[in-house]
């Protein structure tokens, strides 16, 4: 499955650090990871949440590919429109969820 996620610009750097193979662990006090399925929805986080509150101002699209059997045990949650739709790994679970990550993390947008 194809998923992307918004991110700023200092988990971009952690994702540069690790050959961008994985996403970097959960902060305190964030319970969930969530990948979303519509490059849309990932375009107007990063354009609005992340350029708006992040340090850098700056917001990113993320683009990877996750092994259809693993992540198919993952409920699909819409959460406002009907391409609103988010995954919600739990942040014990990340580090597994790195494993299943096939090919590299892609930049597929940047704002602003």
């Amino acid at each position: 499955m194809v998923l992307y996620r918004p991110i700023g610009a200092a988990e971009l750097e952690l994702i540069k650090e690790s050959g961008y193979r994985c996403f970097p662990p959960r902060l305190p006090g964030q319970p969930f990871f969530y990948p979303v399925l519509d490059k849309k929805y990932a375009d107007e986080i990063a354009g609005i949440w992340n350029v708006k509150y992040e340090d850098s101002h700056k917001g990113y699209v993320t683009r990877f590919e996750v092994e259809d059997l693993y992540i198919s045990q993952f409920e699909v949650h819409t959460v406002g429109d009907s391409y609103h739709q988010e995954l919600w790994i739990p942040a014990e679970e990340l580090k597994n969820f790195n494993g299943h990550i096939t090919g590299i993390i892609e930049v597929v947008s940047s704002f602003p």
